[in-house]
């Protein structure tokens, strides 16, 4: 197994089930996480456009809630679960992790580590910091919390990726 992409992670949906994000692969994700009480929470309904936009493609979302900002997730599981069902969310939401720090989930301490994911370097600054993955599982790019779901910037880079041959 290629241990450079994020196939070797398990995480925690919010019923308490382990998913391996092997069963992701071939497709295209965009990791983001997440916060309920966020100035950047609107990006939960970019989020449900862009899924919309990438709907009959090889695409998926995956929203892992995360209180490591300004205490802007509260929630806690059922909670959440409620909160996402009003927001419409049509991508997988994960149990609520951290991100950062030496707690840090191992799948966040991968996408920080240039060693481990042999691309780049990149800690959320805030909720709504965006990974790119490709099929491959391999992380390719990241976006900033004040990049919306829906632009351009992001949407190309998905379309490249879906194209591209595995």
């Amino acid at each position: 197994m290629n241990e450079n992409n994020i196939y070797q992670f398990n995480v925690l949906q919010l019923n308490g089930e382990e998913v391996s994000l092997s069963d992701y692969k071939d497709k295209v994700l965009l990791v983001v996480n997440t916060a309920s009480q966020c100035g950047f929470t609107p990006q939960l309904k970019d989020l449900v456009d862009l899924k919309e936009q990438f709907k009959d493609k090889d695409f998926e979302i995956l929203a892992f809630p995360s209180n490591d900002f300004g205490g802007q997730e509260p929630l806690e599981g059922q909670q959440i679960v409620s909160f996402c069902e009003n927001v419409g969310t049509n991508y997988p939401v994960f149990e609520k992790i951290r991100v950062r720090g030496p707690y840090a989930h191992p799948l966040y301490k991968f996408f920080a580590d240039k060693k481990q994911n042999g691309k780049l370097k990149s800690t959320p600054r805030w909720n709504f910091h965006k990974f790119l993955v490709s099929k491959a599982g391999v992380v390719t790019d990241f976006f900033y919390p004040f990049t919306k779901p829906t632009s351009s910037k992001i949407r190309k880079k998905i379309a490249r990726l879906l194209s591209a041959k595995s």
